[in-house]
């Protein structure tokens, strides 16, 4: 899947890591708690301030990643 090699180094999924729950890389933080967090209203430095073993870098892949996956389910390959 092009999305996970986007994501390499910024999100991993291992077995031994909460059960192969998506995490952020070098935490036990789940990519689902940046999610809800957006979802309820939050902004990304209230997420940081909650969750500081995540980096601001890893945030913004993941944003770009999800416009870059909509982009490219729209006929729009290469997003800018």
């Amino acid at each position: 899947m092009d999305d996970l090699k986007s994501l390499k180094g910024i999100v991993q999924s291992d077995p031994e890591i909460l059960g192969g729950t998506p995490v952020f890389v070098g935490t036990r933080v789940p990519l689902q708690n940046l999610i809800d967090s957006l979802e309820g209203g939050e902004s990304i430095e209230d997420f940081l301030d909650g969750f500081p073993s995540v980096r601001r870098e890893q945030v913004v892949a993941v944003i770009e990643a999800g416009k870059t996956a909509v982009l490219q389910s729209m006929g729009h390959a290469h997003p800018h």
